[in-house]
């Protein structure tokens, strides 16, 4: 995996970044929004693509 491709998701509620993925950014302009298990808020959150 190369480290361009790789962007944070940050907790819609908490702010707390949880989680690391990638993406082809070539392909995909807009900010990727996932549902994803937040351990702070203990639920279920919307997590968003945040700058490095």
């Amino acid at each position: 995996m190369s480290q361009d491709r790789l962007i944070k998701l940050a907790c819609k509620d908490c702010k707390r970044t949880n989680y690391w993925s990638s993406k082809n950014k070539k392909k995909v302009e807009r900010k990727i929004e996932l549902q994803k298990w937040c351990k702070w808020c203990r639920k279920q959150t919307t997590h968003k693509e945040i700058k490095k």
